[in-house]
């Protein structure tokens, strides 16, 4: 398991922001993704689309489905595809450890954020999550708007 690391925010390209309200994360775990120079490119200028994707284990790679990285602006005929599957780079027991939690228990692997690190490697940070009911969906609004709400009481409190 990798912990969160701090990444600043110029860093950050694209964050899944709704990967934490459909989904429980249980785990982390950060990836390398296989990129053409295109795709590298477009990251850069912070055109990705993290909607609708996850991720699978097919015949023992990790493979990245629906990231949307947009074509390059000043690309030509040797662009990349926008939606193509990408490979994801993990240590083979990382692998076999994601699947036995996948095939066993039903939950799925979803990318939280992508991201540059300090030596200009993309990197994707996956998370093992389980659906959200739709009363639990409820459940978190409801104490998210408490919480709010007690916060605002304290500030006014406090003046």
């Amino acid at each position: 398991m990798v912990q969160e690391r701090n990444t600043v925010a110029g860093n950050i390209v694209a964050q899944n922001r709704k990967a934490r309200h459909d989904y429980e994360i249980l785990d982390t775990w950060e990836a390398g993704i296989v990129l053409s120079g295109t795709e590298v490119k477009s990251l850069r200028d912070g055109k990705a689309s993290m909607r609708d994707s996850y991720a699978r284990i097919r015949k023992g790679e990790m493979i990245l489905y629906n990231l949307h990285i947009s074509e390059y602006s000043k690309g030509n005929y040797a662009n990349h595809d926008p939606v193509r599957p990408r490979k994801l780079l993990l240590h083979r027991r990382e692998i076999r450890k994601l699947y036995g939690s996948i095939e066993e228990k039903g939950l799925t692997l979803i990318p939280l954020k992508i991201y540059f690190t300090a030596k200009g490697l993309a990197k994707v940070q996956l998370g093992l999550a389980r659906g959200k009911k739709l009363y639990d969906k409820r459940k978190a609004i409801a104490e998210r708007d408490m919480k709010r709400d007690m916060d605002r009481n304290l500030h006014r409190k406090g003046r």
